[in-house]
């Protein structure tokens, strides 16, 4: 889910009608949207920070692993997508409501269910969902001052950071960058961000395309044999948690295929746009990890030298898409907290305060990134927190709802446990997910907090000494603490 686009938030009164006639949706059909910017937005939903991060989850799992598994979980998170889309649907139409959001549909999911508990926790279901939204959000707006604070690093200082002469700390640089990202936050209309978000996304493009040329034409791909097969078993968590925040595009689904010229063709577009980001997500990884064997860092664009003005190249223009997509995830939370804050605020004061609420939200993402200055913990860290919930734990809880006999209108006898309408495999098949998301979520967090908690100690115990840039915050800093990121390779 690494870039929202401004279309998402057109209200839902303009689909109303094709929920209400069938020939609405071919009326529509001139102010929806097409299959192509379906796909694009698609594309542009998923591709982002988690994608340069890849290689290093590779490295966590093994150069035959790795792949293998990569593949298998886009996979299952395409299933999840599909399934939360059918479920949207089939709780719109049994409902007469209009499309729903990724909270509505959970709620709306309890509120139907036959249990009782479960009813009266409907809108603690959609508060929770809209939780996880926001954590999310956060989290990636955490990755951004991370990664532009790593990246820019490198590109002033050059070489020197290799040298005895650390330079800045990167935590310097994210508090230079605090000031021009909280005035950025203050844009609250999403339309007048649509230029320079495509030419945000011609950058990532250009620069992708650049790293691609680089790791494939530079020098002989690595030796496969030189890598291990498999990695350590206490290493896969952080595979896992750097893999599905890749993969962490469920949050655009549904907004997308309600806005569609023709809803029915979601499903092909969905499928066509994931595949492609299957293929990129797999090839980077691979390619990246061979190229760069043990020494692949956070981002795969901190390996690339200082020698070459193309390489420099990337990172100024990912740093610039990604100052872009900072406003856009930015606007999620914003649009979720502020709202019931402001509520109660008279409108003398609502812009103050709403641009008092902004900053400090800006303020907070910047404290995460300090506190934790490693790129690849972070990605991990929010990969396992918030990402597995919405991406492998909800859809198929929804679907097992879905499936389970409704609340009839009139008191009627109860019914049954588990209905004929859902299948064993099915109650098999989403069991077995939410399970994987869960083990994900748990196992994920405790390796990633141990790390963060005490770095040296794992580090060396395990044989993990992956790092971006390496931090010198003070030479006096204590080596056992929360702020302690000065390693020595």
């Amino acid at each position: 889910m690494e870039v929202m686009m401004p279309l998402m938030e057109a209200g839902p009164e303009d689909n109303s009608e094709e929920e209400a006639e069938p020939t609405a949706e071919a009326a529509n059909g001139e102010q929806g949207i097409t299959f192509l910017q379906t796909l694009l937005h698609l594309l542009k939903g998923n591709i982002g920070t988690g994608l340069l991060g890849l290689p290093l989850a590779l490295k966590n799992a093994g150069i035959v692993l790795g792949p293998v598994c990569l593949v298998l979980m886009g996979l299952v998170c395409v299933h999840c997508m599909h399934m939360l889309v059918n479920c949207s649907h089939q709780l719109s139409d049994r409902m007469k409501r209009s499309p729903l959001g990724y909270s509505d549909t959970v709620a709306v999911a309890m509120e139907t269910s036959s249990s009782h508990l479960l009813r009266r926790g409907a809108n603690f279901g959609r508060l929770l969902v809209s939780f996880f939204l926001v954590l999310t959000q956060l989290g990636f707006c955490s990755v951004y001052f991370v990664f532009l604070a790593e990246n820019i690093k490198q590109v002033l200082e050059g070489n020197r950071s290799n040298g005895q002469e650390a330079g800045l700390d990167v935590r310097v640089y994210m508090l230079l960058l605090l000031p021009p990202l909280v005035m950025m936050s203050f844009i609250r209309d999403l339309r007048n961000m649509a230029v320079l978000s495509a030419l945000a996304n011609v950058a990532m493009a250009i620069s992708l395309l650049l790293i691609f040329t680089y790791i494939t034409s530079v020098r002989e791909v690595g030796d496969a044999g030189r890598l291990p097969f498999v990695s350590s078993w206490r290493k896969f968590p952080f595979f896992f948690g750097t893999a599905i925040f890749a993969f962490e595009g469920i949050g655009v689904v549904l907004p997308l295929e309600n806005q569609m010229q023709y809803p029915g063709r979601f499903p092909a577009a969905l499928n066509v746009g994931m595949g492609v980001v299957i293929v990129l997500y797999v090839a980077l990884a691979t390619l990246g990890y061979l190229h760069f064997g043990d020494d692949i860092k956070g981002s795969i664009t901190l390996n690339l030298p200082h020698d070459s003005w193309s390489n420099q190249l990337v990172k100024v223009l990912y740093c610039l898409g990604v100052c872009v997509s900072f406003v856009v995830q930015f606007f999620v939370p914003a649009d979720i907290l502020l709202p019931p804050l402001l509520a109660h605020v008279t409108d003398s004061w609502r812009r103050p305060i709403e641009f008092l609420l902004r900053a400090l939200l800006v303020c907070l993402t910047c404290v995460m990134a300090i506190l934790v200055p490693r790129l690849d913990l972070v990605i991990s860290l929010v990969g396992a927190v918030s990402s597995s919930a919405l991406a492998l734990v909800f859809p198929p809880l929804v679907e097992l709802l879905l499936l389970c006999p409704a609340t009839p209108p009139h008191p009627l006898p109860p019914s049954p446990p588990l209905a004929p309408s859902l299948p064993l495999s099915v109650l098999l098949k989403d069991a077995t997910i939410v399970l994987l998301g869960i083990l994900g979520f748990l196992t994920g967090t405790y390796v990633t907090l141990e790390e963060i908690i005490s770095p040296d100690d794992h580090s060396h115990r395990h044989g993990n000494d992956t790092w971006t840039t390496p931090a010198t915050w003070s030479t006096a800093t204590p080596t056992h603490t929360l702020f302690n990121v000065t390693h020595t390779l």
